[in-house]
């Protein structure tokens, strides 16, 4: 069975002046996770936001992710060449991407060797829609790794079931969920919607936000948190299925060693069997009419 050192990277948004600065506060990240053993270090949605403050239209949203934008590719280079410089899996964070004459929400994972496999947000907030106008990307995927299949599900796509659902069925054991919310409300939803989502198919699902703030940036403002890593409600996890978890609001890493085997004794044997035993969609209810 497959096993990993994950690292989660809680990401304090300060702003800084470009790319260069957010590829230093990434390279030290990647640096320290590697000390720690880790194979897989992972960053929040949209903590390349930052970089908007080193260009003009800093504070206006629309601005700022225009900024982002045009530098999104340079971004991605030094996100490659931290994950080779320190032999490790990555994935840092999203990066507002321009395809096909529209922005997405793209979560690159990139290899020891540089290669980068992609997803994209599958469902935007009232925020990315309505201020951005960032577009819906491609469906949810499964990506091949020396640790087995692993899913990610960007903040907002963690709390519709069927998307999660559909990359554990196709064997993903390890749900990744970068995620940026800019209260405790919009965190709680993501924490919420992750240990349903571990619940119900019996599998881990790790969350890390973006935290601190930058009043002088519109879009990465105000950020709450607190990175995690959630597993099934049963047998031989802890009582409220919380594998591991750093403080609220605090930066510094959070480790967890993840044993794919350990699901499949609580999927064979476990108190209830949530992943088998997924029912199939139920038809439309009828009006029923007191007798």
């Amino acid at each position: 069975m497959n096993r990993l050192r994950l690292a989660l990277a809680p990401h304090e948004i300060t702003g800084v002046s470009g790319p260069d600065a957010f590829l230093a506060k990434l390279d030290a990240a990647a640096r320290k996770a590697r000390a720690g053993g880790a194979d897989l270090l992972v960053l929040p949605e949209y903590a390349c936001m930052e970089v908007a403050a080193g260009y003009p239209g800093a504070g206006n949203a629309e601005a700022e992710l225009a900024s982002v934008t045009s530098v999104a590719a340079e971004l991605l280079a030094g996100c490659r060449a931290a994950a080779t410089t320190h032999d490790l899996w990555l994935l840092p964070g999203t990066l507002p991407w321009l395809r096909d004459g529209a922005v997405r929400n793209l979560a690159p994972l990139i290899a020891p060797d540089g290669r980068v496999a992609r997803q994209e947000k599958s469902i935007m907030t009232r925020f990315e829609a309505e201020r951005w106008g960032v577009r819906p990307g491609a469906a949810p995927r499964v990506f091949a790794t020396p640790f087995g299949l692993i899913g990610i599900a960007i903040c907002y796509d963690v709390e519709f079931p069927p998307l999660v659902r559909a990359q554990a069925e196709a064997g993903a054991w390890l749900i990744l969920t970068p995620s940026c919310t800019d209260s405790w409300h919009g965190f709680n939803r993501v924490r919420l919607s992750a240990q349903a989502r571990a619940l119900e198919n019996q599998c881990f699902v790790a969350v890390v936000p973006t935290i601190g703030s930058a009043p002088g940036l519109a879009s990465v403002d105000e950020n709450h948190g607190l990175a995690a890593v959630y597993g099934p409600v049963d047998r031989g996890f802890a009582e409220d299925g919380v594998v591991a978890a750093g403080a609220p609001d605090t930066p510094g890493l959070v480790f967890a060693d993840l044993d794919q085997a350990r699901l499949e004794t609580v999927r064979a044997d476990g108190a209830v069997r949530n992943f088998r035993d997924w029912p199939p969609p139920p038809p439309p209810p009828l009006p029923v009419t007191p007798e």
